[in-house]
């Protein structure tokens, strides 16, 4: 089965066990390259054309701004389609309970029917939150598993869970 990995992730400041903390990689980047070794699928990386502020409390304020306007960046480099797909894992950090902008732009640019989406999230606090039931609303004629959710601290911990979860299409990890 072909399968893409689309992320969306941000190095820099970000919060970490509740201490604002400079990333040379984003928690997201890391766990989907930590799925890439277990699927050997394509990798892409959704990458607004204006990203976030480098400052941490700027671009969670911008970023719930982006959700409450419903504002959708235009994201560089996108697939021209996802033909020959079957499979999307589609990765994200919990920004505000759900998925951030550039992902909903992402998912709003495809039809998804007959393809298989298994999201997974970064968070400091609250899980998948309500991703999830936007991944759905946004994708009805997709088929969408069960999440996986680590907090972002644990992301260089957690192999054994990820290898779990894709081999084993185990619910969702809340930690590691």
């Amino acid at each position: 089965m072909k399968a893409l990995i689309a992320y969306y992730s941000r190095k820099g400041e970000n919060l970490v066990n509740g201490i604002i903390t400079n990333l040379k990689v984003g928690n997201t980047e890391h766990l989907a390259f930590l799925i890439r070794r277990f699927t050997d699928a394509d990798i892409f990386r959704i990458k607004p054309v204006r990203d976030y502020p480098g400052d941490y409390c700027q671009c969670i304020d911008l970023a719930r701004q982006d959700l409450i306007r419903g504002n959708r960046p235009d994201i560089l480099h996108c697939p021209e389609n996802l033909d020959g797909y079957e499979m999307i894992y589609l990765g994200y950090p919990n920004y505000w309970g759900t998925i951030p902008a550039p992902v909903f732009s992402f998912l709003e640019r495809y039809d998804f029917k007959d393809k298989t989406i298994r999201p997974f999230c970064t968070y400091e606090d609250g899980g998948m939150g309500h991703s999830g039931e936007e991944i759905r609303k946004l994708c009805p004629s997709a088929i969408i598993t069960e999440g996986f959710s680590v907090r972002g601290a644990l992301v260089h911990y957690c192999t054994a869970e990820v290898q779990n979860w894709i081999e084993n299409d185990l619910k969702t990890f809340e930690t590691c």
